[in-house]
């Protein structure tokens, strides 16, 4: 597909590694018009120029002075219909879900393909995002993780007082005896305790239930 002039800028620290993506984009179409190329946020900043805004914006994650995280939050306030395509090595679930979350349009790995950037610019300026299966694959798997710590919060709000009360006493020194006269219930009551809790908090050992504990605030170090 060929585009209608398409303003493009380059943000990375790599001069290298921008001159490389120049000379892909300009094999991939000739209808791209390179704005500027800048080492950073600040540079970008200094670089932009309000009456010729570029439609899309290759960054980098990693820079210095100011990385891509706080160039995207800058631009959202500034610029908002800025889009921005994340090109980067940076493959940390965490790092590529963050900057999704700060509203990224795609994220292309720096060992990209012609076809593949083609794609991805074609898709934003038609789509408004590009989003491959690598990137769908983190989404799914951050929105169960989210759903699965969603639930585990629904069982500790739902915790009964004498529960919270056993597992901080289980998170001690004390043996299940002493927990139980502490608690002034029998031997017996406590096993209860302790099997309905491993059970609920899928646990499976007084181990496991003091890191469970501590992860989630039951238990203060």
């Amino acid at each position: 597909m060929s585009f209608d002039k398409i303003k493009i800028a380059l943000v990375d620290d790599h001069t290298l590694f921008r001159k490389g993506l120049l000379s892909l984009i300009e094999v991939i179409e000739k209808d791209i018009t390179i704005l500027f190329e800048a080492d950073n946020g600040l540079d970008m900043q200094e670089k932009l120029d309000p009456q010729n805004l570029p439609d899309i914006i290759l960054m980098d994650v990693n820079m210095p002075g100011m990385d891509g995280y706080d160039t995207v939050k800058w631009l959202k306030v500034h610029h908002p219909n800025v889009k921005v395509l994340v090109v980067s090595m940076i493959e940390s679930e965490d790092g590529i879900i963050k900057m999704l979350k700060l509203g990224v349009k795609g994220y292309l790995s720096k060992d990209v393909e012609p076809d593949e950037l083609n794609n991805a610019l074609t898709a934003i300026i038609n789509k408004g995002f590009y989003y491959t299966d690598f990137i769908t694959g983190k989404l799914v798997h951050t929105m169960q993780t989210d759903f699965e710590e969603g639930g585990q919060e629904d069982i500790i709000a739902k915790l009964t007082d004498k529960e919270r009360r056993f597992i901080q006493l289980a998170c001690s020194d004390m043996t299940y005896n002493d927990v139980a006269a502490e608690m002034f219930l029998s031997p017996k009551t406590i096993d209860g305790y302790r099997n309905s809790l491993f059970e609920k908090l899928n646990v499976k050992s007084r181990v496991a239930l003091a890191l469970y504990a501590v992860k989630h605030g039951i238990v203060k170090l």
